[in-house]
């Protein structure tokens, strides 16, 4: 499928957005746990193999403690903490739809500085109108 992506709001929505994306495989029934996909930075993440300094540190993952092992220790209990409904929602929502993720306020801010209406599109091409 094509490749997708979103604005995203805030830090909290890109933890969000990053434990989504580390448990797709688990959601798809590939894997039972996060841990078991080897094509993930995950276990990296969470110290399970070293990431031989391949693996970005971003300012996210490093406000998640003062220590490597309490970066990883939060962010495994992070990705491991039941994910809302409506967080998968927004997030699956906003990349399908190529939108912006975050709060209405947000999208009512970017609204503003960028001049144009951000709204919610249906999928596809919008549909044509037949004359009778």
């Amino acid at each position: 499928s094509r490749y997708k992506s979103s604005v995203v709001q805030s830090d909290s929505y890109l933890l969000a957005c990053c434990r989504y994306i580390e448990l797709n495989p688990v959601r798809a029934r590939m894997v039972a746990d996060a841990a078991d996909y080897p094509w993930s930075s995950y276990r990296a993440r969470v110290g399970n193999v070293p990431d031989g300094h391949w693996l970005d540190a971003d300012p996210c993952f490093v406000a998640l403690g003062n220590t490597t092992a309490e970066r990883c220790r939060r962010y495994e209990a992070f990705v491991r903490q039941a994910v809302p409904a409506d967080e998968i929602g927004l997030i699956r929502d906003a990349l399908q739809r190529g939108q912006l993720t975050g709060t209405s306020r947000f999208v009512d801010e970017v609204e503003r500085i960028v001049g144009v209406r951000i709204e919610q599109r249906g999928q596809g091409r919008p549909r044509v109108e037949l004359e009778k």
